[in-house]
């Protein structure tokens, strides 16, 4: 009994000590804006399905704050065409997508902000992440903390999902910068950068393949592929441009008599 009672009046003066400590603890609002931004794009706004943020406490676990970032993909002379001077205005522009997000803070946190999207095109959606510290009051709007995803979305327009054919397929497919952002031949997103491919798959293994070139119409894509052999076949749409590490591919089930 007497080991107890000394555990008790430790335990008791210990919480006494923690009080003060604990009602001085002060909860401060502070400000995280977010804009997730496609690689060598602009930003991923409403147009595709904007973005999901979720905001996590580092040494906890604890979600701090989840959402959606919705708005305009921003400036394009900004982003794509003027040179950028440290210290310059590329996002922050009026309407451009964000996500600002108000986190109650006792302390310095190390945060983790972990997105994904264009959440308009599920099989495109990429996901990334980053950490950074956040102080009590020390509010990090303006720019934002940039968070970049890599790739294409890349959409099958033709043939249609569960075609039966004789064994050769027109293909029409349209390739875009995660943002929406359009492609063709010398344009701002060059397509001459980006190879696009059309394949047959069958019980793993490439049976056809073509390249596609384009249609004539912003951001598509066409060619011929023929079947080697009946069956059901994996028809991939894929699109790669390696100098700036952005790739995509959709999928579709076709039935070759």
């Amino acid at each position: 009994m007497s080991m107890d009672r000394h555990t008790a009046v430790r335990m008791a003066l210990a919480l006494a000590l923690a009080l003060p400590a604990l009602a001085g603890a002060q909860v401060t609002p502070t400000k995280l804006l977010v804009r997730v931004v496609a690689n060598d794009a602009k930003i991923i706004g409403s147009g595709v399905g904007g973005a999901r943020i979720v905001i996590r406490d580092v040494s906890t676990g604890e979600v701090l704050a989840n959402g959606v970032q919705e708005g305009s993909t921003g400036n394009t002379q900004f982003i794509m065409v003027d040179p950028i001077e440290r210290g310059g205005k590329v996002f922050d522009t009026p309407g451009a997508a964000g996500y600002t997000a108000t986190l109650q803070l006792s302390k310095p946190t190390q945060v983790e902000i972990v997105v994904e999207g264009p959440l308009g095109t599920a099989h495109a959606m990429q996901r990334a992440s980053k950490t950074v510290l956040m102080v009590p009051g020390q509010h990090l709007e303006g720019e934002g903390v940039i968070v970049v995803l890599n790739g294409f979305t890349v959409e099958i327009l033709s043939p249609a999902e569960g075609t039966v054919t004789d064994g050769e397929l027109e293909v029409q497919a349209r390739v875009t910068m995660l943002c929406g952002c359009p492609t063709e031949p010398g344009g701002l997103w060059d397509a001459n950068h980006i190879e696009i491919t059309a394949r047959l798959v069958k019980d793993g293994s490439v049976v056809a393949e073509v390249p596609l070139a384009y249609a004539g119409q912003t951001s598509t894509y066409r060619g011929t592929i023929t079947s080697p052999g009946g069956g059901e076949v994996e028809l991939q749409i894929i699109a790669v441009d390696v100098g700036r590490a952005n790739t995509g591919m959709a999928t579709m089930v076709v039935r070759i008599r």
